[in-house]
């Protein structure tokens, strides 16, 4: 049991507030060229990325086992599209922290899953739900050439 010195001498130390050290050369603010820091090596290796296939998809997880739930809607959602699987690719982000963050600094969106399709950066959850809604991501994808072709009916 804790004495009633001790814990609330403990629980003042444990929630002081840490003191910033002072630095001549610490800016006080960062700005945007010193938030940028995706290295070259990094910028190619998403570069690399995003032209693998027509359709890329940045998730938490895998198609057959998301980690999100928005990632789980954006497989849905491409699913139901009828998104080519030959035409498609997926990365997850989970297994390396660089591209996690540097994909967010890559597409200047701050979340995660992102849709790029012919190298071009759609959006997020969010922007392929309404745009599933409206028609415009069927429009898209089919312009783009990458549904899978219709089956033909059992004669």
């Amino acid at each position: 049991m804790f004495s009633r010195r001790a814990f609330p001498s403990a629980f003042r130390a444990a929630t002081r507030a840490a003191r910033p050290i002072p630095s001549a050369t610490a800016p006080r603010f960062l700005t945007p060229m010193q938030i940028r820091l995706l290295s070259d090596d990094m910028r190619q290796a998403i570069d690399k990325a995003v032209g693998s296939a027509p359709v890329v998809l940045f998730m938490k997880g895998t198609p057959e086992t998301p980690q999100c739930g928005f990632s789980r809607a954006s497989i849905q959602i491409l699913g139901m599209q009828g998104v080519d699987p030959e035409k498609f690719t997926a990365f997850n982000v989970l297994e390396d922290n660089d591209l996690r963050q540097g994909i967010k600094e890559y597409s200047e969106w701050p979340t995660i899953p992102q849709l790029y399709v012919d190298r071009e950066f759609v959006g997020g959850c969010d922007i392929l739900m309404t745009m599933h809604q409206d028609g415009s991501l069927a429009k898209m994808l089919e312009e783009k050439g990458v549904l899978a072709p219709a089956e033909e009916p059992p004669k």
